[in-house]
């Protein structure tokens, strides 16, 4: 969902894998100047029911005519691919949006809901990635866009400095409060519809390698440029459960929509 258009790439060839919940199973192939473990200030977080949800307040947002006109375009994109739209109004977009992200999980396994949203992603042309190679200047300038053009999907947001194979950059970008998690309540939807389609169309399609890294606590997530995603097994956001107001909420340890 936050595929920027024009970034920059890596000098390395694409994994030739099918997509599926193990998309980020392994980075083989890769320069071994990407393959360093990044310092972050997430933790680990734990795989029981989510129950933050009940406790934070609701946060409030005044959608502007552009917040308005980006929300309601990615609600129409999402309901071409759900073969259905929501009734609400064009000021109640985000809601219809998160409504339509519904719609499209319905009935589909996780890979079948990362497909999905990948398809409505933008091609990218084969030479991109040989004509804009990995930098950390690109990983940077991503960093910098970021809140600019995406306040109105994830809400307020922060470039952050993050360190990378020892190196300090300005690649991080840290989300205060996900609009898109706070809205839709579901962890499913979070990890099918919006962080692994993103890391995959950032890292394989555009060569900018994309860590993110939902907090399922305190509903903030971190994003790093440069950052090769890990494997599943080793991913905590594939291993939480649901949120106690998610309309299809489960008891399981881990989301359903998650398998």
């Amino acid at each position: 969902m936050l595929a920027i258009a024009g970034g920059p790439s890596l000098c390395c060839n694409k994994p030739s894998s099918v997509f599926s919940s193990q998309i980020f199973r392994s980075s083989t192939g890769r320069c071994n100047k990407l393959m360093s473990p990044i310092e972050t200030r997430s933790e680990k977080q734990n795989t029981t029911r989510n129950t933050r949800d009940s406790q934070t307040p609701k946060t409030e947002y005044k959608d502007s005519v552009f917040d308005l006109l980006f929300i309601n375009g990615c609600r129409q994109a999402f309901g071409r691919v759900a073969g259905w739209q929501s009734p609400r109004s064009w000021n109640e977009g985000y809601q219809g949006m998160v409504e339509v992200s519904h719609a499209l999980a319905a009935g589909k396994s996780a890979a079948e809901q990362q497909t999905a949203v990948l398809k409505g992603f933008p091609r990218v042309p084969t030479w991109f990635r040989q004509l804009f190679p990995y930098s950390d200047w690109g990983a940077a300038l991503n960093a910098r866009i970021t809140p600019l053009f995406f306040s109105w999907l994830v809400g307020p947001c922060e470039v952050v400095e993050v360190t990378i194979q020892d190196k300090k950059l300005r690649s991080g970008v840290h989300i205060h409060k996900c609009r898109y998690l706070e809205t839709s309540g579901c962890t499913g939807l979070c990890v099918n519809l919006c962080k692994l389609p993103t890391q995959y169309f950032f890292t394989e399609e555009l060569g900018m390698p994309l860590t993110m890294e939902p907090n399922f606590e305190d509903l903030s997530c971190e994003m790093i440029f440069g950052q090769i995603p890990p494997r599943p097994e080793d991913d905590p956001a594939l291993q939480q459960g649901c949120f106690s107001k998610c309309p299809t909420s489960s008891t399981s340890a881990v989301c359903p929509k998650l398998r």
